[in-house]
């Protein structure tokens, strides 16, 4: 497994709608991942038996989780419990950092050994 993740060597994949996604770093327990909005994006509500926190790198979002919405910003976090219903709306262009355990194992590549070996 790699013990250090270069930002500038990891490229983006396009999700649609505004939406990408970086890996970063992972294991089979832990997985931090980097979500790029442009403003008006949206994160489809969605489900995982995860547990997730996202950090707001930059920018500002409407935040739903469960039957919550709040309106987060740089600096702020939220948690995901498993199985969750949650989603967001980006006011203003930024980055979320989620990390979740166990790692989501569906946002590697399948040609990605599963030890997290780049």
């Amino acid at each position: 497994m790699d013990l250090f993740a270069h930002d500038s060597e990891i490229g983006w994949d396009a999700l649609g709608g505004g939406v990408s996604r970086k890996v970063m770093s992972y294991s089979d327990a832990l997985m931090v991942v980097k979500v790029r909005f442009e403003t008006g994006s949206i994160g489809m509500q969605h489900k995982h038996p995860h547990t997730q926190i996202s950090y707001v790198a930059a920018g500002r979002f409407e935040y739903t989780i469960g039957d919550r919405t709040v309106i987060v910003e740089s600096g702020d976090t939220c948690l995901i419990p498993p199985d969750i219903l949650h989603g967001c709306l980006c006011l203003e262009k930024g980055v979320l950092i989620d990390s979740f355990t166990p790692a989501q194992e569906d946002f590697l590549p399948i040609q990605t050994p599963r030890s997290g070996s780049r």
